[in-house]
């Protein structure tokens, strides 16, 4: 009897919806733009997330940046305790490496900002990274073609270089740049590796538009000691070694280097993925909250649409309610019929908003220069508000039909 009831009563639905055209439609545009405006929200946020999630996590889970300046702040931020530290020094690379014991591996990195020449090509601000040898243990990175570094070759300084997919195909087009000499700055250098595309980085750390040579080449085309290199000593714990034993140890070793007395503040900052994990939760808790918003307004302004609908819908056909209830139909089926119609209006509605949507957000990934798609979590969302919405809508306006006296409703013109 319920699946009669309520077939019965979505036939009636779709039998109203189609001999009310516009109104339909005026009614579908409202729960379309509602559904299409906070679905749309969460789903370029869920891209944003995912991308930014994936490059927090391209920076390694277990390693920890010595840096000068801390990735978070306190509310009261007392910069002046900041800016007199010293930067992380090249030699303080050796003694880490020696005296810890909690460490996999230990790297160094600067990095500037110069122009790169192949014959009349050049590519202005690349970025050049000059690295100690094992870097490449904590930062993985794949070689579309070429080698990387040897041992020898890092210690000693050779002017080679590994480049980036763009930086490649900016200077050398379908030419193979391996064994070329390229000038950065007015030095050459010989390509030896090309690293493989790895697409953008909203954290701005993709090596695709990066040239990367051993540190000791790097310290005679840039400014080691200038804070605007950024060095940093990047530290890989050990296998079932967690990030605060290691921390720990550290900060032990780091003090004893910088000679700094037990009871002084420490001059440096042990920076780790955590740190930029835990700001990105609370941006993103802010920016869902503001969909909510942005999008249940437009929603509410839907529902009552559908509401107004209903209501009017009510009104005319009460003559026919009243037959359908002298011919014998129960208040349920009354209730039923007119909620089917509320909620189907707003599901077809719902349907039309996730479908433009999908639109949308395919046309728009090349524009916005990241992965952006329709979840299935995102269309189940869309459809479940769709429905709730339906249902809240027209339940008033239903049950008022189904409470109709069937003598005073057939006597209504």
């Amino acid at each position: 009897m319920l699946f009669v009831l309520l077939k019965e009563s979505v036939l009636f639905a779709w039998q109203s919806l189609v001999s009310n055209k516009l109104r339909s439609f005026l009614s579908l545009l409202g729960i379309t733009i509602g559904i299409f405006a906070i679905i749309l929200v969460f789903t370029i946020v869920d891209g944003l997330e995912s991308n930014i999630r994936g490059s927090v996590e391209s920076l390694g889970n277990n390693v920890v940046y010595v840096q000068k300046w801390p990735w978070s702040f306190g509310p009261d931020y007392p910069w002046w305790k900041y800016i007199n530290r010293p930067t992380p020094q090249y030699y303080e690379l050796d003694e880490l490496q020696r005296r810890c014991k909690t460490t996999e591996a230990v790297a160094y990195r600067i990095g500037a900002r110069k122009t790169i020449k192949y014959r009349s090509n050049s590519i202005k601000n690349a970025v050049v990274a000059g690295i100690s040898h094992d870097f490449y243990k904590i930062k993985n990175f794949d070689l579309s073609s070429g080698r990387y570094f040897t041992q020898n070759e890092t210690e000693a300084g050779y002017r080679l270089v590994l480049i980036g997919a763009e930086i490649a195909a900016g200077l050398f087009g379908d030419e193979d740049p391996i064994g070329k000499q390229i000038k950065i700055s007015g030095h050459k250098s010989t390509v030896i590796g090309v690293i493989k595309k790895e697409g953008e980085s909203l954290l701005g750390m993709s090596f695709d538009y990066q040239v990367v040579t051993p540190y000791n080449f790097a310290r005679y085309i840039m400014d080691v000691r200038s804070e605007r290199s950024d060095p940093t000593i990047y530290v890989k714990a050990k296998p079932n070694v967690s990030n605060a034993e290691m921390m720990d140890e550290l900060t032990g070793v780091l003090r004893g280097l910088r000679k700094i007395k037990p009871i002084a503040d420490q001059n440096f900052a042990l920076n780790e993925t955590s740190l930029l994990s835990k700001a990105f939760d609370a941006l993103f808790d802010i920016i869902g909250t503001a969909g909510w918003i942005i999008g249940g307004f437009s929603i509410l302004v839907g529902g009552f649409g559908i509401a107004n609908i209903m209501f009017v819908s009510v009104r005319e056909r009460t003559n026919l309610i009243g037959i359908q209830k002298s011919l014998g139909a129960k208040n349920i089926f009354i209730l039923f019929q007119f909620l089917s119609e509320s909620v189907l209006l707003s599901f077809i509605g719902g349907f039309f908003g996730l479908l433009l949507t999908f639109i949308i957000t395919e046309l728009g990934k090349d524009a916005m220069g990241m992965d952006i798609s329709l979840s299935s979590a995102n269309i189940i969302l869309g459809f479940t508000i769709s429905i709730l919405i339906g249902i809240i809508s027209g339940f008033i306006p239903a049950y008022s039909a189904s409470q109709l006296d069937p003598v005073e409703a057939i006597r209504t013109n």
